[in-house]
């Protein structure tokens, strides 16, 4: 991975790190997640009379990565209802690297070689280890964790379809921004039938993250749908995870939740696989 792609990706996980810190704090989870997903709609639109089409070849997955992106939509909305940002977001986060990276060597023929392996299981492994952070009253929020580990599937799935398909398409950008607008027609269709209120919320008291959130979510992918192109899409997701330390500093300083020994030494060990990835080949 070429310095050019790591510092890119390293980029890309603050923003992802800061649009979830914005629909973790919003009252309304449902309008705070709208906003995000129809605040990629304007730039998307606009950066298509820039880009060319995407190939033909690259359509079904298009058309799946939409569907994937949505799922993993739900599925962190229901998330978020029942745990915590530095619980969720780690557990759904350090999940997806490791099904990836095991995917892509057992189906895809991947070579890793055993420097970028240890980073990956380092990272995935650092971050889904908060799995066993528990709740003020001193019991595991299980709920909460089967409901991000569903979620990790889902980042897991849709990585390794945009990846495939950015590539297939000669354009990661006009890929992704299609893609986009696709899944911002399904979240409209979704909150219009049933959740209207949070659809006109989003107009007045959502914009705020509309643009902010929105702006932030696509640039970030689609530095990462880039970086798909230039990189090993097991390397590329792991080293995407790093937003779990933004996402530690941002709920504990911003969002006021509690810190603890177990979420200190999970990011710690989630540098470490950083730093073996930064030097492996």
């Amino acid at each position: 991975m070429s310095t050019l792609v790591f510092f890119a990706v390293i980029g890309a996980a603050i923003l992802h790190a800061a649009w979830n810190a914005l629909v973790k704090s919003g009252a309304d989870k449902k309008v705070s997640m709208g906003a995000v997903v129809l605040g990629h709609m304007p730039i998307a639109v606009v950066v298509l009379f820039f880009v060319p089409m995407p190939a033909l070849a690259s359509m079904p997955y298009l058309a799946a990565g939409i569907l994937l992106h949505f799922g993993y939509q739900l599925f962190l909305l229901k998330s978020y209802e029942k745990g915590d940002l530095t619980q969720v977001y780690p557990i759904a986060r350090g999940s997806a690297p490791l099904i990836v990276a095991l995917f892509s060597v057992v189906v895809l023929g991947v070579q890793l070689d055993m420097l970028q392996t240890l980073a990956i299981l380092i990272i995935g492994g650092g971050i889904i280890s908060l799995a066993l952070v528990r709740k003020s009253d001193g019991q595991q929020n299980a709920q909460a964790a089967r409901l991000a580990l569903t979620t990790g599937l889902f980042i897991a799935s849709y990585s390794l379809i945009d990846g495939l398909g950015a590539r297939l398409a000669g354009t990661s950008l006009g890929f992704y921004s299609w893609l986009t607008i696709g899944n911002g027609l399904l979240m409209g269709a979704y909150l219009g039938v049933g959740a209207r209120a949070a659809l006109k919320t989003i107009v007045t008291k959502g914009r705020k993250t509309f643009w902010f959130g929105g702006g932030a979510s696509f640039i970030a992918y689609s530095i990462v749908t880039w970086a798909f192109t230039q990189a090993p899409i097991a390397l590329v997701t792991a080293l995407r995870e790093t937003s779990i330390v933004f996402a530690l500093l941002l709920g504990v300083f911003f969002l006021k939740e509690r810190l603890n020994l177990m979420k200190v030494f999970s990011t710690f060990t989630t540098l470490l696989g950083v730093v073996l990835l930064r030097f492996a080949k």
